[in-house]
């Protein structure tokens, strides 16, 4: 019978070594790579198409839900299982939204990480059992279940300025952005300040509040490094 292949992206080294150890124990799962943020997690599951995709909602460069949402786009046979030491509504929304297939409490067991990652193998959805038992599960079973207006990402951010919303956040300038992106500093420049006409904020620091606030960045992110 074949392994259940997984990517592991956690921007701690200790934490995806520690998943990798503990899934090693189960013979029907295999480990066939890891990621570091959410840009590299996006890039290696274009290569190795993993049966699933255990993603840390709090990832460097591109958070959980927009690399969810590029990962679905590129390669659509992956399922996303989302980690998270948060069970906020309005996160689990956004990454029901995104597509992902189930979302787990980072405080679960490992039994229980294997058991979501079988399920979501067999093309079903898992959510922590302290989620389904306060949200609606019908509602969380839908990926095309409407999200509240209220609890999208505000002001219907475009992919792309989700993207530039979270490295000015991390404390990316303009420069090292268009770096990231592949893009020109200008051009930057020109979503940067419609990001900011959108949202009708006009400063960094406004900006971060409004990532941090939204989910966009957790507090205790680490700053960019190029």
């Amino acid at each position: 019978m074949k392994s259940i292949s997984v990517l592991l992206a956690d921007d701690h080294r200790i934490v995806r070594e520690g998943f990798r150890s503990l899934l090693r124990t189960d013979k029907g799962i295999e480990v066939v790579g890891e990621a570091e943020t959410g840009r590299a997690a996006v890039e290696m599951t274009k290569q190795l198409h993993p049966d699933v995709v255990v993603m840390d909602i709090a990832m460097p460069l591109l958070n959980g839900m927009e690399a969810t949402r590029q990962i679905l786009d590129t390669a659509p046979s992956s399922k996303v299982l989302i980690l998270s030491a948060y069970s906020r509504d309005d996160y689990v929304d956004r990454v029901v939204s995104a597509g992902a297939s189930g979302y787990l409490l980072k405080q679960s067991s490992v039994a229980l990480l294997a058991k979501a990652i079988q399920v979501l193998a067999k093309g079903e959805v898992f959510f922590d059992p302290a989620i389904s038992a306060r949200l609606n599960s019908a509602k969380l079973q839908s990926k095309n279940a409407a999200v509240p207006e209220n609890k999208k990402t505000k002001k219907s951010l475009s992919s792309r300025e989700e993207e530039i919303l979270q490295l000015v956040a991390e404390g990316a300038s303009n420069k090292q952005i268009a770096s990231i992106l592949t893009l020109s500093v200008k051009t930057v420049e020109k979503h940067r300040q419609r990001l900011m006409n959108k949202l009708k904020i006009h400063n960094t620091a406004g900006l971060t509040r409004y990532a941090l606030t939204n989910g966009v960045i957790e507090d205790g992110v680490r700053v960019t490094q190029i």
